[in-house]
């Protein structure tokens, strides 16, 4: 079931954003920690990144990060932390965040835009392939710098 939402990027940090985002965070990552308003204000702040919400009925329902960083290669992007409401899901609204974001993408000229998934998010991975993403065959390496 498809239904209309609308989707901003976030440009100024304010209490409705941040509340927004701690609730849907726990249900991106348990091990993630609660924004505050000064964490929310560095986010936003810096010029790489690009958080955008989703609103249904005026309820943030759903959030995406889209980075974007020039390197030698060309100027790239990220997609990071997709996170739609459980209790919202199934309605097309992650196809509709992963549209926008690839959209503002395109805006600053990026070659290619990746993401990570783990393999038990089965219908998140369906969704990247449906969009148009191409499993790469390729190793993903993470080093801990907190340890």
């Amino acid at each position: 079931m498809d239904v209309e939402v609308n989707i901003t990027r976030v440009m100024e940090p304010n209490d409705e954003v941040l509340a927004g985002l701690n609730y849907l965070l726990p249900q991106l990552s348990r091990s993630a920690k609660p924004l505050d308003l000064d964490g929310l204000t560095a986010l936003l702040n810096d010029e790489s990144v690009h958080l955008c919400t989703c609103r249904l009925d005026g309820k943030i329902v759903g959030s995406i990060t889209l980075v974007v960083f020039q390197i030698p290669t060309g100027i790239r992007a990220l997609i990071e932390d997709v996170v739609v409401d459980e209790f919202v899901r199934g309605k097309s609204i992650g196809l509709k965040l992963v549209r926008f974001a690839l959209d503002l993408a395109k805006t600053y000229g990026c070659v290619t835009v990746d993401l990570t998934s783990r393999p038990e998010r089965e219908a998140a991975n369906r969704l990247y392939v449906k969009v148009g993403f191409q499993q790469r065959n390729t190793n993903v390496y993470r080093y801990n710098l907190s340890n």
